[in-house]
């Protein structure tokens, strides 16, 4: 019998994020199953939220972002780096860039020989097509009936074709499409709008399926615990308007709150390291020691140069252009208003004998940083650049067993040798294209990093101080085998050596994947919930991907 704080359900999701609303979507669609979604956020139907260009300012609000902070991180000057995670309904992709990278098909194949077994580029690739709606239509790479909208931006600003232009003229290749047969190379950057509309998680799996009788979401609830009975979990243990709560469940429990609150709630319920644990008078239900670890992300900085004419953005960076470009979004759902400015793109290899390509470029006709507080002081653009498989390895700990307390979060950036080497190979690799015949009109002076960063020494410094995160936390609950002992998951997304509980989300990653991680997390709830229904997974697709023919002799 349930008490009236105590209900009933087939499946509790933690987190309406950008897995939790597939989740919510696919386990309610037949009407079988009863769903219980908790999320701490609210609603998302700011303006600032929806409209993209606005992107910027919903990362920034506590009202949205959990507001996370890294440890002081030694690579980094010891600075103490910001860590946005979206706490409103669509999760982080409600705060995003809204940027649509799947990743390099090489990263897949290589999650299968990490322990993923089933998670190759072959069994992945049909769910990414499941999952899209692609505004020039579909093919044997992408989707074209899927709920998440992706589009082109207009390339309206000649700036966009100027980097293609010049990624082309200093030997690299153009792609036509970054997320079909070839990621290499400089080309068009897809991203997560339909019809002028941020198409978060929540706008493309969880509002429809909001209409179903057998799917209740709440907000503002804070999952404390999971309910342990032995070594099955069968419900969460939340707060809601003062008040504990426990919503119990009669198949799973599924995390889906991100690669800082899933680790965190497991090891809050005793599933975690033994040592961390016990030093927290938390009593150890299962010792798990790669819970939290394997934390992952991506570094960038922005190679910033001063514009010659008045293309750029900054003219539309004043109080009047701003309320005009909202003006005309509100009531057109176009223009500058309409679009996240990152619209051409690319990826490169950083030297011969790397396979393929580890650094990712994001151009934008604005000289400015991605958190806003850098504000733009004159017309220039710049790229975001950054290596994608960094070797340095973090970790997500407890600080106190007071679930409201935030846990202590350590990249370790820069630790490994080979990230230095990767970073300095981004400077002067950028500045090369940069210095392409295609920006000669444009080019002025060198913002940033500044033409007397030259030496490794001098770059080393520029790094350490100006580097920023991409914000792609990720791997701290890893796929894999349960002989591997880092491993938490197992294929299917089960937690090893507990029965009834599983993590869907970017924290599940065995490694990081080459780009930002919206588009392959979208996938990971799309092919989870299969797993978790106990579906026929969709047949494996043929489709081939680019390998350079001379990595190993050829930078390009």
């Amino acid at each position: 019998m349930t008490t009236p704080t105590e209900t009933t359900c087939d499946y509790v999701i933690v987190g309406a994020g950008s897995a939790g609303c597939v989740l919510a979507d696919r386990l309610t669609e037949d009407g079988r199953n009863s769903v219980h979604v908790l999320e701490f956020g609210g609603s998302d139907a700011s303006i600032f939220i929806q409209m993209p260009s606005a992107l910027s300012i919903p990362m920034n609000m506590k009202l949205y972002n959990w507001m996370y902070e890294s440890e002081p991180e030694p690579g980094l000057a010891h600075r103490r780096m910001h860590c946005p995670r979206g706490k409103v309904l669509g999760g982080s992709s409600s705060i995003n860039g809204l940027v649509y990278v799947r990743g390099n098909p090489a990263d897949f194949d290589r999650w299968q020989d990490e322990g993923a077994r089933g998670w190759s580029y072959a069994d992945v690739l049909p769910y990414f097509r499941r999952a899209e709606s692609r505004k020039e239509g579909g093919n044997e790479y992408r989707g074209d009936k899927g709920p998440l909208a992706t589009s082109y931006g207009t390339l309206k600003n000649p700036l966009y074709k100027a980097f293609i232009e010049a990624g082309r003229q200093a030997g690299y290749p153009v792609t036509e499409d970054i997320n079909g047969y070839s990621q290499e190379g400089f080309g068009r950057m897809d991203m997560t709008v339909k019809d002028g509309v941020r198409w978060s998680a929540a706008n493309a799996y969880l509002k429809p399926a909001m209409k179903r009788s057998n799917l209740k979401v709440t907000t503002h609830a804070r999952a404390i615990a999971i309910v342990m009975e032995g070594k099955r979990a069968v419900g969460i243990r939340y707060l809601h308007g003062g008040v504990e709560k426990v919503v119990r469940a009669n198949r799973e429990v599924i995390l889906s709150g991100g690669p800082i609150n899933s680790p965190q709630l497991l090891k809050l319920s005793g599933i975690g390291p033994a040592e961390e644990l016990k030093g927290h008078g938390i009593a150890v239900v299962h010792d798990l020691p790669g819970v939290g670890e394997n934390l992952q992300d991506h570094l960038e900085f922005y190679f910033q140069v001063a514009c010659k004419e008045p293309i750029t953005l900054y003219s539309s960076m004043g109080l009047l252009p701003r309320a005009l470009i909202g003006l005309r979004w509100l009531l057109f759902r176009d223009g500058l208003g309409a679009t996240n400015h990152f619209e051409s793109c690319g990826f490169i290899r950083s030297r011969a004998g790397i396979a393929y390509p580890d650094i990712q470029y994001h151009f934008l006709p604005l000289a400015v940083t991605y958190d806003g507080k850098g504000l733009a002081s004159e017309h220039g653009f710049q790229a975001h650049v950054g290596p994608m498989r960094s070797k340095s390895r973090g970790w997500v700990r407890l600080k106190s067993a007071d679930p409201t307390e935030q846990p202590k979060i350590f990249f370790n950036y820069l630790s490994h040798p080979d990230d230095k080497d990767e970073m300095r190979a981004c400077v002067r690799l950028t500045r090369e294209i940069f210095a392409q015949k295609a920006f000669d009109r444009w080019r002025g002076r060198e913002i940033q990093p500044g033409e007397s960063v030259v030496t490794d020494e001098a770059i080393d410094n520029f790094i350490a101080h100006s580097v920023e995160s991409a914000y792609h936390p990720s791997c701290t609950c890893k796929m894999g085998e349960v002989s591997d002992p880092a491993a938490v998951v197992d294929r299917d997304a089960k937690v090893h050596g507990i029965e009834g509980l599983r993590v869907v989300d970017s924290s599940i990653m065995p490694s990081i994947t080459t780009g930002n991680l919206n588009a392959p997390t979208i996938m990971i709830g799309e092919k989870a919930a299969d797993h978790i229904l106990g579906k026929s997974l969709l047949s494996p697709s043929n489709a081939d991907y680019y390998r350079a023919p001379n990595w190993r002799e050829a930078q390009r």
